[in-house]
């Protein structure tokens, strides 16, 4: 699942190729939004919140503005396009096609959330996030707060939480968690240092925004990480095998986490 940096890197992206341009196609590969038609629309800008996207636009007659709010979940994306250039995904998978006056396209692949809504009601779609890590309107001190109002929560599982903080995925609360020397299924209590935590989350997200291969730590081109990925090799820490298990509130939502057992002994 791409993380909010990821997701910050594609806004970044489309609002560099459609902002201020207007749309001469628009194909919404979806049955609730297979007739709609935003042709002659003009891109205002394109966002991230957290994990989502949001394409904002300005209809010609002057009504008010819609938004296409898209997810990525497990496998989407969102590639640009120059004029005939061909995609580099199957044309199947395709979701939502935006082309603009000068030829140049945006594609949303395999998106887990797509849908079109009146800009005005954004907030009930992304209303429910927490402050996000990347945004105007990240608040560490709010973060916190939410956090520590489930005290006895895995802390694994409350980094998820994009109610909590915006933007961290499953890369980096496994990271986050040996940074910090918690195991991801410590309660938030455990944590020595949440407001350490809390910025060293906030500092890998703004390093790694502008990169295209992130890493969690400057300790070789080997490795881009410190135990995401790496189970049965060293830590390169003490040297202990990293272990490798699964973290969820139920089946269903169970996400894979690595840990050091002797730097993140198990509560």
């Amino acid at each position: 699942m791409p993380e909010g940096d990821n997701v910050w890197q594609a806004a970044t992206r489309m609002h560099a190729a459609l902002a201020g341009k207007r749309l001469t196609q628009s194909d919404f590969r979806v049955p609730a939004f297979a007739t709609l038609d935003l042709t002659g629309w003009t891109v205002l800008e394109v966002v991230s919140r957290g994990k989502h996207l949001l394409h904002r636009l300005a209809a010609p007659d002057g009504e008010g503005p819609l938004s296409i709010h898209s997810h990525l979940k497990m496998e989407g994306s969102w590639q640009v396009y120059g004029p005939g250039e061909r995609w580099r995904k199957p044309a199947h998978t395709a979701r939502a096609v935006l082309r603009a006056e000068d030829g140049v396209s945006a594609v949303g692949f395999s998106l887990g959330v797509l849908e079109v809504i009146p800009t005005a009601e954004e907030g009930t779609v992304v209303g429910h996030l927490g402050p996000d890590l990347l945004g105007p309107d990240w608040d560490p001190a709010q973060a916190e707060a939410n956090l520590r109002a489930q005290p006895d929560r895995a802390v694994g599982l409350a980094l998820l939480d994009q109610r909590n903080l915006a933007g961290i995925g499953n890369i980096y609360r496994n990271e986050l968690c040996f940074l910090a020397r918690v195991h991801p299924a410590a309660p938030v209590s455990a944590v020595r240092d949440l407001p350490g935590l809390i910025a060293t989350a906030k500092r890998l997200l703004e390093a790694n925004k502008g990169r295209s291969r992130n890493t969690t730590g400057g300790f070789g081109p080997r490795n881009d990480s410190w135990v995401y990925g790496r189970a049965g090799q060293p830590c390169l820490r003490c040297h202990t095998r990293i272990q490798h298990g699964t973290l969820g509130e139920d089946v269903q939502r169970e996400r894979d986490i690595y840990f050091c057992p002797r730097c993140q002994p198990a509560p």
